[in-house]
């Protein structure tokens, strides 16, 4: 069922026992954070921060479990997938029944002349500081809007966006506004520049919390969110118009912030920004949004997340995105596709899964193809394609299923193409080296000069001895995790990859990973993730010997060659951590959780948000 409000939802998440209140002060300085990180990676409920300094109460960790995404939807991410799937397949076969003609008029937003909930309150003088804005890990630049809906308008098709993007306070009046360049709103943006006039912007935070995550959905240009949010709510989004400007908003949005961004302005030096990535997103240059007013619902609640080193809450955003726009990408771009699944040491964008019904020679390199330039998809860096009969969400038999089905020779796509502008390992910004490895059974037509499986594994290797490396088997598994000896030493590869040849040529090892002496002690999530932020495929991936793939995924700020800034691991500072300790049990959370930054401390180059050489 639709919520009204965020205090709607509360109410729900109470009933449900998966919200917990702090009404004892925390500081939305670096502690709130702190204490979600904990609450989040230890699979902890909602909270509700009562107590900030400000009269608005923050929500956070509401996405943070299965559970919690099916009650902000109303229903699980697969019904609604299942729903979207019957509603193509009935639209695409010609029906024009009474049931289809009713869920689109559910799905189109409404506009309401009176005016909204989201505008009982009105502050005509706005001042920012009303809020409980975070500050979220020590090197950020200063106080971010985390879950902010943006919402722009093309100034000559009229086609309307709300899209997630962060926003910096630079003053009670003032944030900066960080829409990357593939992004819909600066591609309005650019559109308001060339027509040389003020850009509109109205900015929402809470409401039904569909419309949170219909924001951060991979959505084609052009496509109102608010349709996807009616589908999913199966109720029509009522829009009133904003006070100061014409842009339209929900009607029971809790807070709306109204304001412009002036193109022909000087732009903004935004960040540096702790994110979703688990790295720090270096200081930028992004525009100036300027705050005309401020209106709220009466109850209003501050809706916010933290993002940082996986898993976090968008995790779980993502874990529904995969199942909801599988219809989709099925429907609009390889039909062949039965599942996807980005894995959350991913961060969505580092690396997918997809299983395919295959049919024909090359068609694990067809999909990998289309998926590299296809939307959203065409950021990923490392791309899986596997058939059959595997569940792609149990690791350990999606590792078998692939190094059974795949030789290093012939299976490997290797390209260059756009990535995220988050990544921070390309030689060039938004640039860079990419792998796509077609894991599906070989058939008639494809196989080469030998059958699959032909090389035997083996549980045990022996251990190596490299001459400027260590390396450690990784479980029973034919990998091996090399790290180096020296830490931030240079290495001569050309050497190692002679030792490594000549290792592999006794031996069926798979895969050498070179990491940081400190990441293998986190287990193979921490090495996943580390290895898979910190490597260019294109640059770092070497092929060895007759079978087994090299991928050095170490720290390339000490290579001479590297000409960006390399960003420090996000991790909480050990005064935050200890005043943490010291206020956890006044706050009602519970047995004290230990600090995830702990983990991290031998990661961190100390002083500043990028390591400087």
């Amino acid at each position: 069922m639709p919520y009204n409000g965020l205090s709607s939802f509360i109410k729900r998440l109470e009933e449900e026992g998966e919200l917990v209140r702090a009404s004892s002060f925390v500081d939305p300085v670096l502690e709130i954070s702190e204490i979600t990180d904990r609450i989040v990676k230890s699979n902890g409920k909602a909270l509700l921060f009562e107590n900030n300094g400000t009269n608005y109460p923050i929500l956070i960790n509401i996405f943070g479990s299965d559970k919690r995404m099916a009650l902000a939807l109303g229903k699980s991410p697969e019904d609604v997938a299942k729903e979207i799937e019957t509603f193509f397949e009935s639209v695409t076969g010609g029906s024009r029944s009474i049931k289809n003609i009713g869920t689109l008029f559910n799905v189109i937003p409404k506009r309401i002349k009176r005016k909204g909930k989201c505008q009982e309150v009105i502050f005509k003088e706005a001042d920012l500081s009303i809020f409980p804005v975070l500050k979220s890990w020590p090197f950020d630049g200063g106080r971010f809007f985390t879950l902010p809906i943006v919402h722009t308008v093309h100034p000559e098709t009229k086609k309307k966006n709300a899209g997630m993007y962060r926003m910096q306070v630079i003053d009670n009046k003032t944030t900066a506004i960080h829409w990357q360049r593939h992004k819909t709103g600066a591609n309005h943006f650019e559109a308001w520049k060339k027509v040389g006039k003020k850009m509109p912007v109205a900015v929402v935070l809470g409401g039904d919390p569909s419309y949170t995550y219909s924001a951060t959905a991979p959505l084609p240009e052009n496509i109102d969110e608010y349709m996807l949010a009616g589908f999913i709510r199966g109720k029509r989004v009522k829009m009133v118009k904003c006070v100061t400007n014409e842009i339209l908003v929900p009607d029971d949005a809790d807070i709306v912030i109204e304001g412009y961004v002036d193109p022909s302005e000087e732009l903004f030096l935004e960040g540096p920004f702790g994110d979703h990535t688990g790295f720090y997103s270096l200081s930028d240059w992004y525009p100036k949004f300027h705050v005309t007013c401020i209106t709220t619902s009466k109850n209003a609640v501050f809706l916010a997340t933290i993002v940082g080193v996986p898993p976090m809450e968008d995790a779980f955003l993502s874990k529904a995105t995969e199942k909801i726009f599988l219809s989709p990408i099925k429907l609009a771009i390889q039909p062949e596709i039965e599942d996807l699944h980005l894995p959350a040491e991913g961060v969505s964008h580092n690396f997918a899964v997809v299983k395919i019904r295959k049919s024909y020679p090359g068609q694990g390199k067809k999909v990998i193809s289309s998926l590299f330039g296809a939307g959203q998809m065409s950021f990923t860096k490392y791309l899986v394609v596997v058939d059959g009969d595997i569940d792609i969400r149990d690791y350990p038999k999606l590792v078998g299923h692939v190094l059974r089905n795949t030789d290093f020779r012939r299976d490997l796509l290797f390209i260059d193409g756009p990535l995220d502008v988050l990544d921070h390992a390309s030689d060039n910004p938004a640039f860079g080296g990419k792998l796509g490895i077609d894991a599906t059974g070989k058939i008639e037509g494809e196989l080469v000069d030998r059958k699959d499986g032909e090389q035997k594994n083996i549980d045990k290797f022996p251990e190596p001895v490299f001459k400027e490396v260590l390396a450690k088997q990784l479980e029973n598994l034919p990998f091996f995790i090399l790290s180096p000896k020296q830490k931030n030493g240079g290495i001569d590869f050309d050497n190692l990859k002679a030792e490594l040849t000549d290792f592999s040529t006794l031996f069926p090892v798979r895969l050498f990973l070179l990491i940081e002496p400190d990441v293998e002690a986190g287990g193979t999530g921490m090495i996943t993730w580390y290895l898979l932020a910190n490597s260019d495929p294109v640059r770092d991936g070497w092929l060895i010997g007759s079978n087994c793939l090299f991928i050095d995924g170490t720290i390339k700020a000490f290579n001479s060659g590297f000409k960006r800034r390399w960003p420090n691991v996000v991790s909480s500072s050990l005064d935050t951590i200890e005043r943490v300790d010291a206020i956890w049990g006044g706050l009602g959370l519970g047995k004290l959780i230990e600090s995830p930054s702990r983990n991290y401390k031998n990661l961190i180059f100390p002083g500043k948000d990028f390591i400087q050489v």
